[in-house]
C-alpha cells in the first residue's frame, strides 16, 4: 500500500499517518521531521535547509527529492509506505512518479485532509510533539509541554516553528504551491478527499476504510486495537 498524505499544515496529517502506519504495518514517512533531524545533526543538507524551514517557505525540489529518493529505497519501504509532506509541488509530485515508475511501483490512493484555515493555524499553535520519537500529539488534548509521549515515553515538546506568524506563512506557500497538487492527483482519479474536523478517532475510521477498500490482496491486516476508537 502506497499512500500521499496531503493538506493544510495541521490538518491532522502527521496524527493520521502514525495511525495508518500502525494498522496497515508500513512506514509512515514524513519530510518534516527527517529536515529537523538534518538541522539537528548539522550536516550539509541541515544547512542549507535551515533558512527556508525558518522562513516557513518550501525547501528547493532537488534537496527534497534527494531525500525522498535516499528513504524509499530502505528495505523496509518494500510493502509499501505513507509520505507525509511530499509532494508539495507539481514538479515533486512528477518526480515521485519517476521514482515509482523506475521500481515498477504506482501510488494507491492520495489522502486529502481538508479544514479550514483558522481551524489548521489552532491546531499548529497548540500541537506538542515527541523529542525523541517525533510522534504528534493533537492540539486541544489532555497533554501539556513537558508530559511524557504516550508512545515511547520521550518529552513532548512545542516546536520552535509552530507559532501563528510561521502557521500563516506556512498556510500561504501551501495554497499557492501545494494546492495544484490536489487537482493534479484528482485528474489522475487518486484523490481521495477526507473532512479533517472530526475527532481523531472517527477521521482515522474514515481513511482506514477508504485504504482497505483498495488495498491489494493480503496487505491490509486484520482490524486490530485502533478499530475500538
Amino acid at each position: 500500500m502506497r499512500v500521499v498524505l496531503i493538506g493544510f499544515p495541521g490538518a491532522g496529517k502527521g496524527t493520521q499517518g502514525a495511525l495508518l502506519s500502525k494498522h496497515f504495518e508500513i512506514p509512515w514517512i514524513a519530510t518534516g521531521d527527517m529536515f529537523r533531524a538534518a538541522l539537528a545533526s548539522g550536516s550539509a543538507l541541515g544547512k542549507e535547509a535551515r533558512s527556508y524551514m525558518e522562513r516557513g517557505a518550501l525547501v528547493p525540489d532537488e534537496i527534497t527529492i534527494g531525500i525522498v529518493r535516499e528513504r524509499l529505497s530502505r528495505p523496509d519501504c518494500e510493502r509499501g509506505f505513507i509520505l507525509d509532506g511530499f509532494p508539495r509541488t507539481v514538479a515533486q509530485a512528477e518526480a515521485l512518479d519517476e521514482m515509482l515508475k523506475e521500481i515498477g511501483r504506482e501510488l494507491h490512493a492520495v489522502l486529502y485532509l481538508v479544514i479550514p484555515m483558522e481551524l489548521a493555524i489552532s491546531r499548529i499553535t497548540q500541537r506538542l510533539v515527541c523529542r525523541d520519537c517525533g510522534t504528534p500529539q493533537p492540539a486541544g488534548g489532555s497533554l501539556a509541554p513537558g508530559d511524557r509521549c504516550p508512545q515511547c515515553g520521550g518529552e513532548l515538546v512545542q516546536r520552535s516553528d509552530d507559532t501563528e506568524e510561521t502557521a500563516r506563512r506556512r498556510l500561504e506557500v501551501y495554497e499557492r504551491e501545494t494546492k495544484p497538487v490536489v487537482d493534479y492527483y484528482a485528474e489522475r482519479g487518486l484523490l481521495i478527499e477526507v473532512d479533517g474536523t472530526p475527532p481523531v478517532n472517527e477521521v482515522f475510521a474514515v481513511l482506514r476504510r477508504h485504504l482497505e477498500a483498495l488495498a491489494p490482496s493480503g496487505s491490509a491486516p486484520a482490524a486490530d486495537e485502533a478499530d475500538s476508537g
